[in-house]
């Protein structure tokens, strides 16, 4: 039997520290994360690269023990090298260049956005699908065109997750938010609450800190507060997700991000595709929010780049998905 092609990717954009062993035909064989949370207040850098620290070597072990491999069977290293923070992007660039020099190892960073897209079509039967790609950082519509990932719309202040958990913390939820909000949205009616899409461009930040003052107001439930800025940010998303779908005359959709856990937006989402008589398809749960698995794929994909001088590399926290080139699809 051949040998199997193994790459170990490492994810640490933000508040995940992440490692996993994939092979070269897309079998996911581990995928460990460690994740910093919070009871109160959002991410602190410094506390979060610390956390990072601290955890990465025992994820890696973890992660290579679960697939059964040791560092000679890998034939590839694998990092997030853009966008993020960038004390948590040091940290899982450094743990990469450690293992890729004392294994020899040929080393790759790649674009965390640009993974998550193609861990939509590893993962569900989307073949040129319109991307909406839905993380704490990013909130963006993508489609492949012209040998590039192109943006046609986005957020023009805050990402949609780190809306949420802007919201969070004003009404005083730990951090990650997203989750205690949709529990607490399956409770609340709805509010009415301003509506801002500019074009195929969303904005978030005046709607949240309006949210935020009535929560003040005793008379408004966190439930009524939860359900009403799921509703008009999701319906937000979908209106400009199908102009999308309108404009690029694509028939299907891929919802990515860790967002797309949420199952209102999946139901919203799928409702529309149906009326377009388009298929919707939602990265599975498991895979939805920031993991290793799609660095590593991401780094087979790219593995023509990869090389084994390590000092190669660098992060670049801000880097956006239509500056990549595609040279793999």
């Amino acid at each position: 039997m051949a040998k199997k092609f193994l790459c170990l990717g490492i994810e640490s954009t933000a508040h995940t520290f992440g490692a996993s062993v994939v092979s070269g035909d897309g079998e996911v064989l581990s995928d460990i994360r460690e994740m910093f949370t919070t009871e109160e207040g959002g991410l602190k850098l410094d506390e979060v690269a610390e956390h990072h620290k601290k955890v990465a070597e025992h994820v890696v072990e973890r992660a290579l023990k679960d697939a059964g491999v040791e560092i000679e069977d890998l034939e590839l290293i694998s990092f997030s090298r853009a966008p993020g923070l960038a004390p948590s992007l040091l940290v899982g660039m450094n743990a990469a260049k450690e293992i890729a020099k004392d294994g020899g190892i040929p080393l790759v960073g790649v674009n965390h956005c640009v993974a998550h897209l193609s861990s939509g079509l590893l993962f569900t039967k989307a073949k040129n699908p319109v991307f909406v790609f839905t993380s704490g950082a990013n909130t963006q519509i993508i489609a492949f065109e012209g040998r590039k990932f192109r943006v046609f719309g986005e957020t023009l202040d805050v990402g949609l997750g780190n809306a949420f958990d802007k919201f969070g913390r004003g009404i005083g939820l730990g951090f990650p938010c997203g989750p205690k909000i949709e529990v607490l949205a399956k409770k609340g009616s709805y509010v009415e609450l301003p509506y801002s899409v500019k074009g195929m461009d969303l904005a978030f930040s005046g709607i949240v800190s309006h949210v935020v003052r009535l929560s003040k107001q005793k008379k408004i439930s966190k439930q009524d507060l939860c359900y009403s800025i799921q509703e008009n940010f999701f319906s937000m998303l979908t209106e400009v997700s199908e102009r999308a779908l309108a404009h690029t005359g694509k028939k299907e959709i891929v919802l990515i991000g860790g967002v797309a856990a949420n199952k209102r937006l999946c139901e919203m989402m799928g409702i529309m595709c149906k009326e377009r008589e388009c298929m919707f398809y939602s990265v599975p749960l498991k895979y939805s929010g920031d993991n290793a698995v799609m660095i590593a794929w991401q780094g087979i994909l790219e593995k023509k780049s990869a090389t084994k001088n390590v000092e190669r590399w660098d992060i670049n926290p801000r880097e956006r998905i239509d500056l990549v080139e595609v040279e793999w699809m």
